[in-house]
């Protein structure tokens, strides 16, 4: 019988949810009846539904997203926040990925920034995407410690090949001079070749005067501002006493 070296080629291939699936196959007489064509769509249906799952598996799991279970099905739009469904729905094909957009979300505390960024970023890895999400302040701690170490270029390569990188709670305090430098090598790799979202409490029009240095802060909100998705939140807190992880 051809089974079994037939089985192990399949393992060789890495191909063992087509295995466990033909099995299963075998135990039900309505899929034996099915022509042989149905039966073998429903086998690499099974694989690459499998492979798909493993991939965002990982995929989110490389993101170390803040907030991992945030998705675009769990945003929900109250009137005090104005924010428009169609803009979500828009972002939610991930265009915005593919074209190499950046979406600024800026708005007061508790307004649910991060949530919405973590969302987008759920998204994407949904369709296939390496996201790198990040709090800004965190970002140029490690940046630091690896100029010391001499893992810096290291550490900005992996941010750039990033399809979508995220930097969560940018202008939240002062930036030094390197910290600007840093900025800028990172939004430089980035321009026009990867997708990028912004969350900030600061409004967009407010981070050249933040930025302070006039020709690093030209060049930043050049780059970044310009084409850019700015989505304005507004309304009241959305944080709950005993709920620390709502929509932040």
């Amino acid at each position: 019988m051809l089974r079994e070296p037939t089985i192990e080629k399949l393992y060789a291939m890495r191909l063992r949810v087509l295995v466990s699936t033909w099995l299963e196959q075998d135990k039900s007489p309505d899929t034996l009846a099915l022509p042989f064509d149905e039966r073998l769509a429903l086998l690499v249906e099974a694989e690459m539904l499998a492979r798909e799952n493993a991939r965002l598996t990982k995929n989110l799991r490389d993101a170390k997203l803040r907030i991992a279970g945030a998705c675009v099905e769990g945003i929900d739009f109250p009137r005090d926040r104005q924010l428009d469904k169609a803009t979500v729905r828009q972002l939610a094909t991930c265009r915005w990925v593919q074209e190499h957009q950046t979406v600024i979300v800026t708005g007061a505390t508790g307004t649910g920034k991060t949530y919405l960024a973590c969302a987008l970023a759920h998204q994407a890895c949904r369709k296939g995407h390496r996201v790198f999400y990040r709090r800004v302040p965190r970002l140029f701690d490690e940046l630091r410690l690896a100029r010391a170490d001499g893992t810096y270029a290291r550490v900005l390569a992996r941010i750039a090949k990033a399809d979508v990188l995220v930097l969560d709670d940018f202008a939240i305090a002062p930036l030094t001079e390197e910290a600007r430098r840093d900025l800028l090598e990172i939004l430089e790799d980035r321009y026009g070749l990867r997708a990028t979202v912004i969350t900030s409490q600061l409004k967009h029009d407010r981070w050249h005067d933040f930025l302070a240095d006039p020709t690093v802060a030209d060049a930043i909100c050049d780059r970044v501002l310009n084409g850019a998705h700015k989505v304005a939140l507004s309304g009241p807190s959305r944080r709950h006493p005993k709920e620390t992880t709502a929509q932040d």
